[in-house]
């Protein structure tokens, strides 16, 4: 093939790394990959669908790629990805736009839809089971090369009554160890120097494999590559981080004490309606361990509000969950409401006035709590990325160990000497941008 493709990837790092494997695939056909999506012939747009924010955004996409077909090169249109895999019946027929869409199963078959599509006028649509998805295969990075997501799993046996995961994506399934292994030991020697831990679960890790949680096996074999410098754990279950993980995040000088815990709500009615394990006094619990056995940890958690049936009462004892908690880093959402999943289905469903309100006093909130950490990292030295040069400034631009990239803050520094995109050095922090970002200065 020698098309010409425009590929659009919307959503979560999970979904970024599926698109990464199309790429390759494409790429190793003989396709060129186009960064101006009106002199594509083809654009692949690969969907979210988790929240209702997510399809709007997708469907977005999907409309403003048909407007190319009229006033660019485009002349066809492939969807694939989680919204086509959850509405696989009704994506063709509501958008006329749409020349073809493909499920998650068949995402290794991207070339043969490709082909397809572009050698005929008829639409194309395939969507093998989600199990035929494979976990593994080549890369095209689309993040920068020093730093790189790798998936240890996919899927999600949790059953969140909000979530559509499940159904989308089917069971949790994880990679073998020797398989995510030799990818990370690939990543390292294309210049990978941070590696990050995604799942939908990665303290689920090997249960459904080998019998048992084996997330601290693993990291120990990860520590162990060559050129890895760095190695950040995200989307971590509270009820899965068990001693022997805090213990092996202890004694590694590679894996940073920056923890992922999305806990969602802390009340034990709002939690037990989600099926959620545990409640706020057992976050708390939890919290106070991670802290005692990783003294500097960052910990960062995703909050819900306006779930349904969720008091004034409710959210006042979230406000001060948030209060005692101090987490180092929150985001807190909405709830969406999404057919199919049980909530949807529930009484008691809360105004969207009211659950967007609820949401922006907790931000509020973690903002004030954000802000005084950062001031407190005044005077401190800690180990940053460079990230690239801003001129304007005059100032590099990176992160700390502290702070994943595409979510959490960055650092503005000046250095003595160059510096290159991927350098890990010291920056001592002299102020805050904002009470968000920090300013420093690169010391030895």
């Amino acid at each position: 093939m020698n098309y010409k493709i425009g590929f659009i990837s919307l959503g979560c790092p999970k979904n970024e790394v599926d698109a990464e494997r199309m790429l390759s695939k494409l790429i190793e056909s003989g396709c060129e990959i186009v960064d101006v999506p009106y002199e594509a012939d083809i654009i692949i747009i690969n969907t979210c669908a988790f929240i209702e924010d997510a399809k709007k955004e997708a469907i977005d996409n999907i409309l403003e790629a048909a407007s190319y077909k009229e006033d660019g090169n485009v002349k066809k249109i492939l969807v694939t990805g989680c919204l086509s895999e959850r509405y696989k019946e009704e994506l063709l027929k509501e958008m006329p736009e749409v020349d073809g869409a493909i499920g998650i199963g068949a995402d290794a078959d991207i070339c043969e839809a490709v082909e397809k599509l572009m050698s005929s006028d008829e639409k194309v649509s395939s969507f093998p089971p989600k199990h035929n998805m494979p976990l593994e295969g080549d890369r095209t990075l689309t993040s920068p090369a020093y730093w790189a997501y790798l998936k240890i799993a996919d899927g999600c046996s949790s059953g969140c009554t909000y979530c559509a995961i499940p159904a989308i994506r089917g069971p949790f399934r994880s990679r073998s160890m020797e398989n995510i292994v030799e990818e990370a030991r690939k990543l390292a020697d294309n210049g990978a120097k941070e590696i990050i831990l995604i799942a939908q679960d990665t303290t689920r890790y090997g249960l459904d494999l080998y019998g048992k949680l084996c997330l601290p096996d693993l990291l120990k074999k990860l520590e162990k590559i060559d050129n890895i410098r760095w190695i950040r754990l995200l989307y971590c279950y509270p009820d899965k981080i068990t001693d022997d993980l805090l213990d092996t995040m202890a004694s590694s000088d590679k894996i940073l004490n920056y923890i992922d815990l999305p806990l969602q709500h802390s009340e034990p009615s709002v939690l037990k309606a989600m099926k959620r394990p545990g409640d706020g006094a057992d976050y708390i619990e939890l919290i106070k361990k991670i802290r005692a056995k990783l003294p500097d940890a960052v910990i960062r958690t995703t909050l819900i509000t306006g779930f349904p049936g969720e008091t004034e009462e409710n959210f006042k004892n979230l406000q001060k969950f948030v209060s005692d908690a101090q987490f180092d880093r929150l985001g807190c959402f909405a709830y969406s409401k999404e057919e199919g999943t049980p909530a949807a289905e529930m009484d008691n469903q809360i105004d969207e006035d009211v659950k967007k309100e609820r949401g922006d006093l907790i931000m509020e909130q973690q903002y004030g709590i954000f802000s005084k950490k950062q001031e407190n990292l005044i005077g401190k030295t800690y180990e940053s990325i460079v990230e690239g040069y801003d001129g304007y400034s005059d100032c590099y631009i990176g992160r700390t160990w502290m702070d994943a990239p595409e979510i959490d803050s960055q650092v503005y520094f000046t250095s003595d000497k160059k510096l290159n995109d991927g350098d890990i050095v010291n920056v001592e922090i002299t102020d805050t941008k904002d009470g968000i970002d920090l300013i420093g200065r690169e010391v030895e």
